[in-house]
């Protein structure tokens, strides 16, 4: 595994930040690690990067204990923390190699061109920090913690603040970079998430609530049906379905892994009771977001 979180435990004061928690990360997956706002993501993530020692449990990340190897653990593991922290008076190949001269990083120069070529900063990198956009300083970013070509990425939060064109863009980053590292990063977009990830871990209060593949989390939810009626009727009327929920006397919705069959029994029960049908409209629930509100709220 090259990372392995085995009963994992944060204490600030009387909080949980992390409640014994235990996933793995496998060579080559790219993992989306979500949740709401502070729900332990970051807290999490700076254990697994060194940045914080635990109150309880073990990371090891390529086998490598986090806590009783710290130097061995960083030379393995790339990081972009959420707050990207830059010196904005520096020009992008300057600071890379300022940053490449801290980290000890042989070949210089050549890890500096392969970093650039990577994160697709060419045609910036004659430029000072300062004078480029949020998606660009986000690429510094992330070309810096390449440098030393880790096998492991650390994302936190990567998109945050960019526009629509610099999500897709760094997107397509971390998809290449993907190919030949393990992945793991946090985002409140969750379409970046379903447009990237192969598997989820979902964190809410500091302890794990989904940890599948996201083909097969996605599959779990069921289907919604909204049938909107001209008369108000009473719930005796939907028994048969075993899933009616009333949003008012006259709106109804029901859930079904099957929308075509219970589609039908419905149109059945209308005609059956004399009853018009206004609208009947099908909402699949096989949506990131349903499944996050639904585990998180």
């Amino acid at each position: 595994m090259s990372i392995k979180v085995s009963n994992l435990t944060k204490v600030y004061g009387e909080q949980k930040a992390v409640d014994n928690i235990s996933f793995s990360v496998s060579k080559g997956e790219i993992v989306g690690f979500l949740g709401p706002n502070g729900a332990g993501k970051s807290t999490t993530m700076k254990i697994i990067t060194g940045y914080l020692q635990p109150d309880g449990g073990q990371v090891q990340v390529c086998g490598t204990d986090v806590s009783t190897q710290p130097i061995e653990t960083k030379k393995k593991i790339g990081y972009l923390p959420e707050s990207n922290p830059l010196y904005y008076d520096m020009y992008v190949r300057e600071y890379l190699e300022f940053t490449a001269e801290i980290q000890r990083v042989s070949g210089k120069k050549e890890a500096i061109q392969r970093a650039i070529v990577q994160v697709g900063l060419t045609k910036e990198a004659s430029k000072k920090i300062g004078q480029l956009s949020k998606g660009y300083k986000q690429r510094v970013g992330l070309a810096a913690a390449l440098l030393h070509d880790p096998e492991v990425l650390i994302l936190d939060e990567p998109t945050t603040g960019l526009d629509p064109n610099q999500i897709v863009e760094i997107r397509e980053v971390i998809r290449s970079l993907g190919t030949n590292k393990t992945v793991l990063f946090s985002s409140h977009i969750l379409q970046e998430v379903e447009a990237i990830c192969n598997r989820v871990v979902i964190i809410n209060k500091g302890t794990i609530v989904a940890d599948s593949q996201l083909s097969s989390l996605l599959k779990q939810q069921s289907d919604e049906l909204i049938l909107e009626l001209k008369e108000k009727v009473s719930p005796e009327i939907f028994a048969s379905t075993g899933s009616a929920e009333m949003i008012n006397a006259s709106t109804w919705k029901f859930k079904t892994d099957d929308a075509d069959v219970l589609r039908k029994k419905l149109i059945d029960i209308t005609i059956q009771n004399n009853l018009n049908i206004i609208s009947l409209q099908t909402r699949s629930g096989s949506t990131l977001e349903s499944i996050f509100r639904e585990l998180t709220q």
